[in-house]
């Protein structure tokens, strides 16, 4: 029996998506709820089940192809079953005669090829080897993607260029869109950005001294993350308008402080959102960080968990930033931006001293907020993680 295949069903805020991969191709035996395609939408990438075990028997949607919320993608046939499992025996006498032939399926490559197949994501088995002993060539692996390319509706090109090869590809709807995000704040807003310095000494000791014991309690590491949240949610307490966001001409304060962090990923920057942040506690904050770390990192975020928001984090020191001006994530009204811990002189109580400082870096609305207000916010945190004991009287 013909069974249609749907593309999930999208949220409100989503209006449709883009066939992203085929992990399987026309005539391929799948079980239940095995993954065969990809579909990405402006905030994720979403998973498309087998509804049966059977095969794919037609796809209707081509990679690249614009679909709508729950529109049929391809043609499924559950009654392939039988006639598969007859096919099975044969298949294991065939693999049980050729058994010689099985050193062929290991292939050699050199630093280049390897290189290029790391950064497109290819099967080396797949790749058919014209070097010596089974060796896969970096012409091989150029000429494999062109391809497998020209099987589907990408348009990628792969071009020399001064004798150089250059390739073209489009790019992915998630990168379109942060694309479009960003240079939309940057015309539609009057963004200026604000900088301090914090001592991240308190906060390195009450990690030396409690991390192991943290870790064996609540099964999370004790990172610098949380504390940012929880002073930047004391912060927001202090400065509601910081929290606030314009919706027209009007001013909406939130009642409430949802914690956007953003996370880099291979396909883009996502920001996940620890909602209710003011009730969690340090070691929830903690966990719920590394689930949604865990989860971007696999491409399993839903949309829910990626909306709302009232405020950001964004911590561009894990990959060594000293200091940068981090963008607004519209319609909040101001991100906090981390940056790396470098050990700098600084003066106290009249000595030079070394100590851990990181910068801060806090981009503002200035329609909605004036420089006084996002400088004592500011001032706030950085007084809230000098001094860890504020975080837990709530100063």
């Amino acid at each position: 029996m013909t069974i249609e295949i749907k593309a999930p069903t999208f949220p409100e805020s989503v209006a449709d998506g883009t066939v992203a991969n085929w992990l399987k191709k026309e005539g391929d035996f799948v079980k239940q709820d095995e993954i065969i395609a990809e579909i990405e939408t402006d905030k994720v990438v979403l998973e498309v089940v087998a509804p049966e075990e059977g095969t794919l028997v037609k796809i209707l949607k081509a990679e690249g192809d614009i679909v709508l919320s729950a529109e049929p993608i391809g043609e499924f046939d559950d009654s392939a079953i039988s006639s598969s499992s007859t096919e099975k025996p044969k298949e294991e006498k065939v693999s049980s005669k050729s058994e010689e032939s099985l050193p062929e399926l290991v292939k050699k490559s050199g630093p280049a090829a390897e290189k290029l197949i790391r950064e497109n994501n290819l099967d080396k088995k797949a790749i058919e080897a014209s070097g010596k002993g089974n060796r896969v060539t970096k012409e091989d692996v150029i000429n494999h993607i062109e391809k497998t390319t020209s099987l589907n509706s990408k348009e990628v090109k792969i071009v020399q260029t001064s004798g150089r090869p250059e390739k073209r590809v489009p790019m992915s709807r998630l990168r379109a869109t942060i694309a479009n995000r960003l240079l939309t704040v940057k015309q539609n807003t009057a963004m200026l950005t604000t900088f301090n310095e914090v001592d991240m000494q308190p906060i390195k000791d009450l990690r030396a001294k409690y991390g192991e014991e943290f870790l064996k309690q609540h099964d999370v590491k004790l990172g610098f993350m949380g504390f940012f949240v929880i002073a930047a949610v004391q912060a927001l307490k202090k400065f509601p308008l910081v929290n606030a966001s314009i919706d027209g001409s009007d001013i909406v304060y939130h009642g409430y402080q949802d914690i956007g962090v953003a996370v880099s990923t291979d396909r883009g920057l996502v920001v996940p959102v620890i909602k209710d942040a003011d009730t969690q506690s340090l070691p929830e904050i903690e966990k719920s960080i590394l689930d949604y770390s865990l989860k971007a990192r696999d491409g399993k975020l839903a949309i829910e968990e990626m909306q709302g928001g009232t405020f950001t984090i964004s911590n561009g020191g894990v990959f060594g930033s000293l200091l940068s001006t981090p963008i607004l994530n519209a319609p909040q009204t101001a991100i906090l931006g981390m940056h790396s811990i470098q050990e700098r002189p600084v003066a106290i109580d009249g000595q030079v001293v070394i100590r851990p400082m990181m910068y801060l870096a806090m981009s503002y609305d200035h329609r909605l907020l004036d420089g006084k207000e996002a400088v004592s916010f500011l001032v706030s945190i950085k007084e809230q993680l000098e001094s860890p004991e504020r975080l837990l009287l709530n100063l």
